[in-house]
């Protein structure tokens, strides 16, 4: 699947214009830790997130991600739009939930890139 093909599958509306819409993404993931990003995504993702501050394309950037899909409608400051723009990062808003978006994209035939944390150090009791 490409940009394209995904803009039109969550019902998005492209943020940055001149973000390339032919790159592939080859799976999902969804998440609004950046901490979970950086730790469990693999390369050519869509990053599923609630998240529309800059450091989720800076945290995309590192981790190869393709696109960036903002759930539940919201709408991104222009430092945010503007970073993607300088990244090449497609940067796309849905009216949709995060939910609602991983059910489209799984239905859809895109795999889940999310490697397992499994190094037994989870801090969340």
């Amino acid at each position: 699947m490409n940009v394209e093909q995904l803009i039109q599958l969550v019902n998005g509306e492209l943020v940055n214009r001149t973000a390339d819409v032919n790159r592939e993404i080859r799976g999902g993931f969804g998440a609004d830790l950046m901490s979970d990003v950086l730790a469990s995504i693999q390369p050519e993702a869509v990053l599923l997130t609630g998240l529309c501050n800059p450091q989720v394309v800076r945290t995309a950037q590192m981790a190869d991600v393709a696109a960036i899909v903002l759930v539940r409608g919201k709408n991104p400051p222009q430092e945010t739009i503007d970073l993607a723009e300088q990244e090449r990062i497609p940067l796309i808003a849905s009216p949709f939930g995060m939910f609602e978006l991983c059910g489209r994209l799984f239905e859809a035939g895109l795999p889940s890139l999310e490697r397992p944390v499994s190094d037994g150090n989870c801090e969340c009791q």
